[in-house]
């Protein structure tokens, strides 16, 4: 049986949904089959400047959710609204103006430059067959500063580390302009020192007033980074709120199976698994 806050996503579905907001999703569901969802009854909204974490273990259809919203992939039934449009409705570039995604996996065959790799995000914004102007290497160079990462810019793309090439897409996608960041368990392949430094990214840029929404399956880093959480557990978001809210050892618990504890550190908490002696 779910240990739920006593409001939930499922009491307060419009709550959360407030006028002028950048993305709202509305009753979505998915499937592979058209009879076995993968995810369904979800409701959440995402305002300029949130970072909207979606907790949870695998298998729970995080990743496909991030896909559907993303235009990748298409609700079986429900609405994601982008800017009052239904994102269906909006063709690739737009999309690609507007949303930027990047996936668990990203690798690059070739051997482009650091700067060219960046310089790709530019693409929704120019016309077919046009190269990148000053303009567009201006804004490529502003994402490397960003990111501090200016001294790679002639390096090859395929001999800097997985931390590195995590730095450089995520600059490629800054360099796209868009209004809203999709990231897929953005620090999933990345030692503990890389991970801090995406999550304080992660942060900067909300507070410059880009959205974010991102999975993760490491309740700290919504801690971190975050001003809004979802829980989802068995297809549907079981909880969402704040992360002092929704980041219970009850809940944490519930979804993972296993001990907790919740402690305050520094100026935030966090949350600790127990080793539980038998297990």
């Amino acid at each position: 049986m779910s240990i739920l806050r006593p409001s939930t996503i499922a009491d307060r579905p419009n709550s959360d949904i407030l006028k002028n907001c950048l993305m709202q999703v509305s009753d979505a569901s998915f499937s592979y089959d058209g009879q076995h969802n993968i995810f369904e009854n979800i409701n959440f909204s995402v305002e300029k400047g949130d970072v909207f974490c979606i907790l949870g273990p695998n298998g729970t259809g995080k990743t496909t959710l991030i896909k559907c919203i993303n235009g990748l992939m298409k609700l079986s039934s429900g609405k994601i609204l982008f800017n009052e449009k239904n994102i269906y409705s909006l063709n690739k570039t737009e999309i690609a103006k507007n949303i930027g995604y990047i996936p668990q996996i990203h690798n690059s065959t070739f051997p482009f430059s650091v700067l060219d790799v960046v310089l790709m995000g530019r693409s929704p914004h120019l016309e077919m067959f046009a190269s990148p102007g000053e303009k567009d290497i201006k804004i490529a160079e502003e994402s490397l500063k960003t990111l501090k990462i200016t001294h790679m810019r002639d390096v090859s793309y395929t001999e800097i580390s997985g931390g590195e090439q995590q730095l450089v897409f995520l600059a490629r996608i800054l360099t796209q302009k868009p209004s809203i960041l999709l990231l897929d368990e953005p620090t999933s392949h990345l030692d503990f020192g890389n991970q801090m430094r995406t999550l304080n990214i992660i942060e900067k840029l909300a507070k410059n007033g880009l959205s974010i929404l991102m999975s993760s399956h490491f309740p700290d880093q919504a801690f971190i980074s975050a001003n809004k959480v979802a829980l989802m557990k068995g297809k549907s978001f079981i909880d969402i709120g704040s992360p002092e809210e929704v980041i219970t050892k009850e809940n944490m618990e519930e979804i993972y199976n296993i001990k907790v504890k919740i402690v305050d550190i520094e100026h935030r908490k966090a949350c600790i698994p127990l080793k539980v002696n038998g297990e």
